[in-house]
Order: structure tokens, then C-alpha cells, then sequence
């Protein structure tokens, strides 16, 4: 019960946070987030920081890897933090870690399928796509290695 009511206050928490810093009502052009191509620098090998569509190309490449889903908004301060955070510590990353980039936005079937209500939410799966564990906030890979081990 007490872990639960923490979810909802962290839950409750994190929306606020991104809610105060939601889209704009004007035409700038948002910041990119990266969709289709991994970021520069990412690893060859089973291990890295991809984009959702990278990663469901190739789901057999990561099954012996520990692939956290992390579902962000491009709009969100905290995700963006978070998405700086990996890339600055890129070297940081186990060759067992792959960090997948869901734009939580576009992607509403994972959404669903995961029952994410909230951004900045991370879903490490099993090679069968099944949830492990669930949290939020992580920014650095360091949190995402503690919270994996």
C-alpha cells in the first residue's frame, strides 16, 4: 500500500513537473528527439542508446541485453535531462544495457501495452517484451545500472 501511494505521489510529481514546461503555443519547431536513427556515438554491439523503431527492427540483436524502455516527450524538462544525462555518459554504458528511446507521444499501442500513464516512466523487459520492473526519473546511466543490478 505505502509502495503504491509513493507511485501515485512520484506519478503525481513528475506530471506537474512536465506539465508546467508542456508544448508552447507557438510555431517554434520542437526540439528533435531522436526516432529512427540511434545518436551519434551509440555502440555497435548489443548494448547502446536507440530509438524505439531501431529497436523493434532488430529485437533478436538485443534478447541477451537488458533493455530498459524509456518512454519521454520531447516537451518534457525532465526527460530532456534525461536524455542528456545518457548521452553525456555513453561510456558509462555496460555492453548488457540497451536504453530504448519511446516517444511517449507517437507511441500510444506501447503506452498501452506497458500501461504508462505518465513521461520520464522507464519498463525494463525480458527478450519476450514482458515488464521486469518499473520506475521513474533516472537521468544518468549510472541510476539506470543501479536500478538493473
Amino acid at each position: 500500500m505505502i509502495a503504491k501511494l509513493l507511485s501515485l505521489g512520484l506519478t503525481v510529481l513528475l506530471l506537474s513537473s512536465c506539465a508546467a514546461t508542456g508544448p508552447a503555443e507557438t510555431n517554434a519547431q520542437p526540439e528533435p528527439v531522436a526516432t529512427t536513427a540511434a545518436p551519434e556515438g551509440v555502440y555497435a554491439n548489443a548494448a547502446g542508446y536507440i530509438s524505439y523503431e531501431t529497436y523493434a527492427a532488430a529485437l533478436e540483436k538485443y534478447s541477451a541485453s537488458n533493455v530498459v524502455l524509456f518512454y519521454n516527450a520531447y516537451w518534457c524538462s525532465t526527460c530532456k535531462a534525461a536524455r542528456d544525462g545518457f548521452e553525456a555518459g555513453l561510456s558509462e554504458m555496460p555492453e548488457d544495457l540497451t536504453i530504448v528511446l519511446v516517444d511517449f507521444d507517437e507511441n500510444t499501442e506501447m503506452r498501452k501495452k506497458h500501461d504508462v500513464i505518465v513521461q520520464h516512466t522507464f519498463v525494463q523487459i525480458d527478450s519476450m517484451g514482458n515488464e521486469l520492473q518499473r520506475w521513474y526519473g533516472s537521468t544518468t546511466v549510472a541510476e539506470i545500472r543501479e536500478k538493473i543490478s
